[in-house]
């Protein structure tokens, strides 16, 4: 029987991949993109944060949250999401989220497939025949989402079935909690990726590497569905900065890049088997990005 999967940016979701699919999935991203052990190690190494670059994550991300305070278009925290009861469909700021997303998702599609192709050059994944044939479909895949759907049941989550993969079902507490284009931007962005992994894992191996990376970055065991959702989630923050630099006005710089994390500032920090914590999530992207930290704590 085909099994029709649900991949979801919420962080009470719980995953519906089969262990098997994940080593399946696994083992063909190292047939495709076969790495030696010097190189391996050597990148390994080079991923250590050093005590001044710690300093400035946990700065930045005081940065984020602080804004994300006095910022009236700061998104709401997931956990202050969660805790609110449903919002009905013609809700007047669920409409308006519904209509900002669906105005977004054009150029949003443009800035997902532009962050693919560079974080591809950046983890060296560039290169293998195999490997572009991956690609190819997987920004197919993105080109051909078309729609983005309220839901009511979904609440404070965003997600996509990859049975249908052409649309994105956003909870419309989530619609009426993110509302600047760069929140938006940066879930959109979030679900596109699961879309162009699709059911043939396209993106294993990237997700492998920024997991790996990150977890050397920061102590934490980031691999399988936790790779592939940070993976997600750093493409949606570099694709809502890149969109901060392409529709440019008089915000502060670090008001707008804070936007695309901003409902990770919760209280309540808690992640699962599947998910980093939201507050960890912001570090883990954080150490990922140096420019983005700097750029965060001297707006500039």
């Amino acid at each position: 029987m085909y099994t029709y999967i649900l991949k979801s940016s919420a962080i009470r979701i719980v995953g519906l991949f089969l262990a098997l699919s994940i080593q399946l999935a696994f083992a063909d991203s190292i047939c495709a993109q076969p790495r030696s052990p010097h190189k391996a190690q050597t990148s390994h190494s080079s991923n250590v944060l050093s005590p001044e670059a710690r300093e400035t994550v946990e700065l930045a991300s005081g940065v984020i949250c602080k804004e994300r305070a006095v910022d009236p278009k700061g998104s709401i925290p997931i956990d202050d999401m969660q805790a609110r009861p449903s919002l009905p469909i013609d809700n007047p700021d669920a409409i308006a989220g519904a209509k900002r997303a669906q105005r977004l998702l054009p150029v949003t599609k443009e800035l997902v497939t532009t962050t693919l192709r560079q974080l591809v050059r950046d983890y060296n994944l560039s290169g293998s025949r195999q490997g572009a044939a991956r690609m190819s479909r997987a920004i197919a895949r993105v080109a051909a989402v078309r729609f983005v759907k309220p839901d009511l049941e979904s609440r404070d989550n965003a997600s996509v079935l990859l049975h249908n993969p052409r649309t994105i079902i956003f909870g419309t507490i989530f619609l009426a909690g993110l509302p600047s284009d760069e929140g938006i931007i940066s879930v959109l962005s979030h679900e596109l990726v699961h879309i162009a992994d699709g059911e043939d894992d396209s993106l294993s191996v990237l997700f492998e590497r920024v997991g790996n990376r990150a977890s050397s970055l920061t102590g934490m065991r980031i691999h399988d569905q936790r790779a592939e959702e940070l993976a997600s989630d750093l493409v949606g923050v570099l694709a809502a900065r890149a969109y901060v630099t392409k529709a440019p006005n008089y915000e502060p710089l670090a008001r707008r890049i804070s936007r695309s994390l901003a409902h990770n500032c919760v209280e309540q920090d808690e992640g699962d088997e599947d998910h980093l914590s939201p507050r960890s999530t912001i570090r883990a992207l954080l150490a990922l990005n140096p420019t983005l930290s700097r750029e965060l704590v001297y707006g500039r």
